[in-house]
Formats: structure tokens, C-alpha cells, sequence
């Protein structure tokens, strides 16, 4: 049985009356977003016809999923707010921690050892809170909520931005920070600007070497980077129907790529299968019977023009695989055009290391698409020519794989598996060489491949594909080889050319697992004390921030102007950083460390002006030190899409605790101007973005207007440079009246704690 039964009853219970509701007050004929959205309306919000893009609208979500790195200072933020136990369902995923080196036994071991402070903790209010731990070695968050939690037509919120995978199972799941989720931990209402939609129709159907990864990488290839901000994709067509659940969770999981607020897709028999097969059959028979609710009305799929803000069509008949990369997952290369990319682009032609697994592709389909490529390749006398690695998702997947022979097979022709962590998909990947800093090729399945992510090194050119794709490209070593034409060359001297793959959508034996590492909750927490040490360097009491005033907005120095992109890793690095994630003041001194400085093109070394008119170089995080004890505030100027990438909300608090009052770019990617606004922080855009070029190094910066902040009212920059003239322009802001609540009391936890009277 499910777990959190009841609450899945009681949704479904009143699934037809709300939809059939907004179907009314709207008009017209509703999209399957719009559908789980008015079904998840807070009282706060009253059901009326909200203008996507525009109207801010409260939800209340059924659930929240919390990974250990980011639940570490979601969990301290809530232990401030004055509550005994959560008020919805809640789980904490130890996933993030495990560094991959050896292999999965000895990496967990280690793990559990460096990490044993960390998971007591997180255990232990886990237990007080009534929260459920999964404990390390269990799996991937977004896989285990895959075959744990998400149901047919839910609402969940993560501390994660890859909690949209949850979509395959035809949910509303989005990624969100540490804050938002204290909120809804909380009982508060969770606030979202009404999302517009994406509607991408899927015709016709995949055959060969073509898989759900490729559709994806072929819509980030379409829609761009930033395309996707503000926007649900939804799935639709006999192509999407033609999936797998987990192909589509694949799919919704690099919806983060696009920067979607989370992408679904419609209930269907694969979405029932999946139930069935992962134990959860009294879930798939109560959505069987309200199955017309889950999915989008038909004419809006069969106009779609006039329900979605935009339409995308793909034809799966001619959907060619894709390789995309590197440094931004939506660079998009067709296989058939790879090999001149190689050449053109000089990018090398060896490949180093393919990894396959992570959150994105990690079923037990993944897998077996991928062994029926090494088994093929053992068959015809081949091994890997380049290091190949597996991450399993789950301890379920890992375990029913193992006794199927599936990781013997990939172990066969020279596979490593990996600890069942995110490992080297988000940096944890303890790589031999790689402080070298050589010029090197990887391809992988995972969803970012960011400059640094997954190895540290600035010259690791990281490729996204699919499992069997990047399965087939180590057995060559070759960054040219296109298995759908070319041949290799076996032991014996042969020539001999790959099939295309075949795989299992679900275990014919079905799941298995002896252990799958679920720890419930304390039915009475009260009496469970949760003790952090005063000297420890992993975890750290927070202190509530100090309201900013206007006078702190007077004479502010420039912290650092980012050139070009500057993601989240960028500004709160992961990898080795990762064991920081519960200590505020240690994890601040990453801060900004990987953004490019426009004035001299390094990164980690900016001008500092305390000590008077003559600039002294030195690390971001101590030119803001040294600021804040001088008692200047700091300001952030950026480019676009600014803070692209993971939920991290350190990205935001890191700032906040070195003393940034305001960050001003072009355009923001949308969860980093939530975490922003949560903090209590300005974040401010460009009315004219040629105005960032009007920014110097050694200016002093006045933000006028903030004792009448309000809704749709500019503030004002001036720019005081040092040779006596100034510049000065509009900013603008997306800040609501409670939002604006948020910077007054100095962060949103502090006007949750003023309320609660905590």
C-alpha cells in the first residue's frame, strides 16, 4: 500500500468537484496544469480566472521532499519557526553526500563515516517533526519519490530543482528553496506567479536508437536555457501516450534545463503499470476512477493553439538521438551531425569517461536499454575503450537489477557501479586526475553539465545523452563514433557494427529489495532533542538576518559584476562544498567564487575599496568581510538568467550573511529571485539592461526609493564613479505586497517567526 493513503483518498474525493469548478468559473475547456493548479488552490486565493504570468496565487501543496544537502538548512529555518510537527507529508533523502571514487560499498561506507554528524541530525528531526528518512545508500531523491509518493494529479514542492521529475507520474511537482518549503512545512499557503504554458504535442513514435532523453535534449535544443522560465510544459499526443512513466519522468526531470517551472504530463495506462508494478495498486485504482480529471481536457489537445501560450511539435517518427553540451545543457547536436561538430568545434575527439544513471535516467528500463548495448558488445568481442561508470536511482532499481544480471552484464565489458547518490552528476565525483585540469571529453545521462560540475575541472567538455547512447559511444572511446552508421573493430580484427538497443520497461519478475532504507518518523517527538554542537564545522544555529535600512542602501561598494553566465554554481559551488551546507558562515566562503568578474575576466578576485580610493585584490568572500566590517553594504550587478541551475537557496543566503543588499541583473532565472526575495534581499532587474555597462568597479552606489517600496514602483540607481561624475536609472522589481512583508522584517522566516510569535 501507499504510503499517506488517506491524503491521496481525500484528494480524489474532491478532484471532480474542483475541476469541474474552475471548468465553470473559466469558461472553457482546461489543460491538465490548469486542472492540478485550481485543484490546489489555499482558501487564501478564491477560485476566480488568474492571469498566468501576472497574478500571484497561493497553493496548497499535498506534499514536501527535501534532499540532504538542501534539507539541511531547510530543517534549521524550520526549527526556528515555532511548530511541533510538519504539516503536510515530508521526507528527507540522503543522496547528495556520497562521494563517488571506488565503488558503491566502500563510497557509502566512507560516506556514512565523514557524514555520520549530518545524518544524525537530519534523522533525529526527522523523528522529532514526524518527517520520513530515507537514509544514504536508499537512493536519489527524485527517484524514490518517483516510486514512493508522486500520484496522478498531486502537488508537491522540493528542496531540489530537479523535483520535477515527479511530472512522469502526471503530477505538478516543482523545485523550490529551503524557505518555500518551511512555509508549507509550516501550514502556511506556498505563493507562485500563475505559471503561463507550454503545451509540446508528440507525434508519432520512437524506434531505434531514439529515447525520451532525446526529446528532451531536442525541446532544450528549441526552447533555449531560459526559454521555459514562468512556464509548465505539458506533454500531450499519441507520442506522449506512447511512453513510458518513467521515460517521462526522464523528460519532466530536464524540464529544470529549459528552466520550466516543472513540466507533466497526462494519466495514462503507463502511469497505471508503474503504480501497479512499484506496490502501489490502491493508488492506480483510485485514479482509474477519476482517470477523465488527470489528464487535459480533449480540446485542449485538440486546439491547443488556443489553450497554451505556446505550441511545440515534435514528430518521434524522425527524432534523431542527441548529443548536447558542453557547458549548457541546451547546445543540441543530432548524432548525424556530431562528428563534423567534433571537428569543427575542436572539441576532443578521445572520450574519456561515460557515465550513465543519476536522477534523470536511472529506471529499470534505463538500465536495460543499456545492457542490451553491453551485452551485444561482449557478444561480438568489445569492451569499453573509455572508463564507464553506473548510479543506479534507487536501492529498489539497484537490487532487482543486480538479480537480474543487468550490472553483471554492464560490469562485463568494464562498468563500475556506483554508490545508488547523485555522485558525479552534481559534483561528487572524486576523479582521479582531474586537479590536473587536462582538456578532456565526457559524455554522460545526466541533466547539467556545467563548466567544474561534475569533476572540478574548468576543461572537462561534459556531453548529455542518453544510457544507451553513452553506452555505446565508451565501447567506441570515440567522439565521432555514430553506432547508427559506423562500425568497430573487435578483438578478433573484425568489423562488426552495434544493434539498435532494446530494453524492459518494467522487471518481468517484478521489484525486488531486502532493504530499501525507509526509517518512519516517531509517532511522539516531543521529548527528542536535537543537540548541534557550538564548535562544529558542519552545522550551525542560524541567527535571524537584521532588516535592511534605506541608510544601508547609501554608499554601497560593488561585491562583483558577473559577466555572462553565472548559474548556481557559480555562486554557491557544490561538490567538496556540499559538506557545508548546514553551516552558514563556512558555506559563505564560496560565495560568488566561480562567477566570471567583468573588469578583469577571473574568477574568485575583485577590487576592494575599504580601505579608501586604492583597489586591493582579493576573493570575493573576503572583499565582502572585509566590507561588512567596515560597515558598507555590498550590491551584485549580473547578466541574464542569473542563477540558472540548482534550487540551492545557499545561493541567496551566502549574499544575504556577507552583507549584498541588492542584486540587480538583466533577468533572473525564477527559483534564485524566490530565494532572494525569502532572505530579505533586493532583487532587482535592468528597466534598460545597456544600463549594466554603465557600472565601474570602483563606483559608490546609492538605491533610492526604498522607504516607499511598493508594488510596480521603480527604485532608482545612482552610480557615483570616482573621477566626480554619476549615472543613474531605473530598476525594476516583482516584489508583492507580502513579498515586500518579507524584506521589511528582514526574511520570511523572520515574519513567519513574528507571527507565531516565536
Amino acid at each position: 500500500m501507499a504510503f499517506d493513503i488517506d491524503m491521496i483518498k481525500a484528494h480524489y474525493a474532491q478532484v471532480a468537484e474542483r475541476v469541474n469548478a474552475a471548468r465553470e468559473k473559466l469558461g472553457r475547456p482546461l489543460t491538465l496544469a490548469e486542472k492540478i493548479l485550481y485543484a490546489h488552490l489555499n482558501p487564501a486565493s478564491p477560485l476566480q480566472d488568474y492571469e498566468r504570468g501576472e497574478d500571484y496565487v497561493f497553493f496548497s501543496p499535498d506534499r514536501v521532499a527535501m534532499q540532504d544537502a538542501t534539507a539541511q538548512m531547510a530543517l534549521l529555518q524550520f526549527m526556528m519557526a515555532g511548530k511541533n510537527k510538519v504539516a503536510v507529508p515530508s521526507t528527507v533523502h540522503c543522496d547528495h553526500l556520497i562521494q563517488a571514487r571506488v565503488g558503491a560499498a566502500q563510497d557509502l561506507k566512507e560516506a556514512n563515516q565523514e557524514n555520520s554528524e549530518v545524518y544524525d541530525f537530519l534523522s533525529s528531526v526527522s523523528d522529532k517533526y514526524g518527517i520520513g528518512f530515507w537514509k544514504p545508500g536508499a537512493g536519489i531523491i527524485h527517484q524514490i519519490v518517483l516510486e514512493n509518493y508522486s500520484f496522478p494529479g498531486g502537488m508537491m514542492i522540493g528542496t531540489d530543482s530537479h523535483t520535477v521529475n515527479a511530472g512522469g507520474l502526471g503530477m505538478i511537482a516543482i523545485g523550490i528553496g529551503g524557505a518555500d518549503a518551511v512555509d508549507v512545512m509550516a501550514g502556511l499557503p506556498w505563493e507562485l506567479k500563475m505559471p503561463k504554458l507550454i503545451g509540446i504535442k508528440l507525434t508519432g513514435k520512437m524506434n531505434g536508437w531514439t529515447s525520451a532523453k532525446d526529446i528532451i535534449l531536442k525541446v532544450a535544443g528549441i526552447i533555449g536555457a531560459k526559454g521555459g522560465t514562468g512556464y509548465i510544459a505539458e506533454y500531450f499526443g499519441e507520442g506522449a501516450v506512447g511512453l513510458s512513466c518513467t521515460g517521462k519522468g526522464t523528460i519532466c526531470n530536464m524540464g529544470a534545463e529549459i528552466g520550466a517551472t516543472t513540466s507533466t504530463f497526462g494519466y495514462d495506462d503507463s502511469m497505471k503499470r508503474y503504480l501497479e508494478a512499484t506496490g502501489r495498486a490502491d493508488v492506480a485504482a483510485l485514479a482509474e476512477g477519476v482517470k477523465e480529471h488527470l489528464t487535459g481536457d480533449a480540446e485542449a489537445y485538440a486546439n491547443p493553439e488556443k489553450y497554451f501560450d505556446r505550441v511545440i511539435e515534435i514528430d518521434l517518427n524522425t527524432l534523431e538521438p542527441h548529443l548536447n553540451g558542453p557547458f549548457t545543457p541546451d547546445r543540441a547536436w543530432p548524432i548525424s551531425t556530431f562528428a563534423k561538430a567534433v571537428e569543427e568545434n575542436n572539441f576532443p575527439t578521445k572520450l574519456s569517461v561515460g557515465l550513465i544513471g543519476s536522477c534523470t535516467n536511472s529506471s529499470y528500463e534505463d538500465l536495460t536499454r543499456a545492457a542490451s548495448i553491453a551485452k551485444q558488445a561482449a557478444d561480438k568481442g568489445l569492451k569499453a575503450n573509455a572508463e564507464f561508470t553506473i548510479t543506479p536511482g534507487s536501492e529498489q532499481v539497484r537490487f532487482t537489477a543486480e538479480r537480474d544480471g543487468i550490472l553483471d552484464t554492464l560490469e562485463n565489458i568494464g562498468g563500475s557501479v556506483l554508490a545508488n547518490a547523485c555522485g558525479p552528476c552534481i559534483g561528487m565525483w572524486r576523479r582521479v586526475g582531474a586537479e590536473k585540469q587536462e582538456r578532456n571529453a565526457i559524455i554522460h545521462s545526466f541533466n547539467r553539465n556545467f563548466a567544474k560540475r561534475a569533476d572540478g575541472n574548468p576543461n572537462t567538455l561534459a556531453f548529455v545523452a542518453s544510457p544507451e547512447l553513452v553506452t555505446a559511444m565508451t565501447i567506441a572511446g570515440d567522439m565521432k563514433f555514430n553506432p547508427l552508421t559506423d562500425t568497430l573493430i573487435n578483438k578478433n580484427g573484425e568489423e562488426v557494427k552495434l544493434d539498435p538497443p532494446t530494453g524492459q520497461e518494467l522487471p518481468p519478475k517484478g521489484f525486488d529489495v531486502e532493504d530499501a532504507g525507509y526509517d518512519a518518523p516517531a509517532e511522539d517527538g516531543s521529548g527528542i532533542n536535537i543537540v548541534v554542537n557550538p564548535s562544529s564545522n558542519r552545522l550551525q544555529l542560524l541567527t535571524p538576518f537584521v532588516p535592511m535600512t534605506s541608510n544601508d542602501l547609501q554608499g554601497m561598494r560593488l561585491l562583483i559584476k558577473a559577466k555572462g553566465k553565472c548559474t548556481t554554481d557559480h555562486i554557491s559551488m557544490a561538490g567538496p562544498w556540499l559538506k557545508y551546507r548546514g553551516h552558514l558562515e563556512n558555506i559563505s566562503q564560496n560565495c560568488y567564487i566561480g562567477a566570471v568578474n567583468y573588469f578583469n575576466e577571473q574568477t574568485n578576485n575583485v577590487a576592494n575599496y575599504a580601505a579608501g580610493n586604492e583597489a586591493e585584490f582579493m576573493p570575493v568572500p573576503d572583499s565582502a568581510i572585509k566590507y561588512q566590517k567596515s560597515g558598507i553594504g555590498t550590491v551584485v550587478f549580473g547578466e541574464d538568467n542569473l542563477g540558472e541551475g540548482s534550487s540551492r537557496e545557499h545561493a541567496a543566503m551566502e549574499p544575504r550573511f556577507l552583507g549584498v543588499k541588492a542584486v540587480i541583473v538583466k533577468s533572473f532565472a525564477r527559483i534564485h529571485e524566490t530565494n532572494l526575495k525569502k532572505q530579505g534581499m533586493l532583487a532587482l532587474t535592468f528597466v534598460n539592461p545597456s544600463d549594466y555597462d554603465l557600472v565601474r568597479q570602483d563606483d559608490k552606489v546609492d538605491l533610492l526609493g526604498f522607504d516607499g517600496f511598493a508594488e510596480d514602483k521603480n527604485l532608482t540607481v545612482v552610480l557615483h564613479h570616482a573621477d566626480g561624475s554619476q549615472d543613474s536609472f531605473e530598476v525594476a522589481h516583482s516584489y508583492n505586497e507580502m513579498q515586500i512583508g518579507w524584506v521589511r522584517a528582514g526574511s520570511a522566516l523572520n515574519k513567519i517567526r513574528e507571527e507565531q510569535g516565536a
